[in-house]
């Protein structure tokens, strides 16, 4: 199959993430930014994945500093695990991952192939976990990577400003504006 196709990974937009208070404070304005790099996408024809983190309460699926801490976290059900409020995501498919990386136990590269993506536009939370981890891995699995950098936030945005550095100048993954990513997708969608 082709894979000259880009996909969109919204990552980690659950009630969860924005419990914390540098991420509540910009609640609205990531969810906004996601909602038009959704709509941006679906204009163009580029599919969208919403990835989101889940953990089971038996402690099957949780990290090491869960275990440590005996604290589990974004239980499957809970309303944690919901969406962020004003999230668009009707009809969009969502898959489910236990670990930073969305590669890391999932379906993922297979979607991906489905869809014909060879490269990648990363938004959610938070850019310096989530969103890097999948964006190193990606780059492990030969996809090429793109930042939406008004539809990412982050917890710190010190480490996540050291993660983008690091994944851009390392591994060529610009980090772009909003209109410079619609300029992508739009000829990506043109490609498609």
């Amino acid at each position: 199959m082709d894979s000259s196709g880009t996909a969109v990974l919204v990552i980690d937009m659950q009630k969860a993430y924005f419990e914390a208070e540098a991420l509540r404070s910009r609640q609205d304005e990531v969810v906004a930014a996601c909602n038009r790099l959704v709509a941006a996408a679906a204009a163009n024809d580029v599919p969208v994945l919403l990835v989101c983190t889940e953990h089971e309460r038996d402690k099957s699926t949780w990290t090491l500093s869960m275990l440590d801490d005996d604290q589990g976290f974004i239980f499957s059900g809970s309303e944690q695990a919901e969406f962020v409020d004003g999230l668009r995501y009707e009809g969009l498919p969502r898959m489910v991952k236990t670990r930073d990386s969305a590669f890391m136990g999932t379906d993922l590269l297979l979607r991906l192939r489905n869809f014909g993506a060879g490269r990648l536009v990363l938004a959610g939370v938070a850019t310096h976990n989530c969103v890097a981890q999948t964006a190193a891995d990606a780059f492990a699995n030969n996809f090429r990577v793109v930042y939406a950098a008004d539809a990412m936030a982050s917890t710190n945005e010190e480490y996540a400003d050291a993660m983008r550095t690091i994944l851009s100048d390392e591994y060529r993954q610009p980090v772009l504006g909003e209109a410079e990513v619609e300029k992508l997708l739009a000829a990506s969608g043109e490609a498609q």
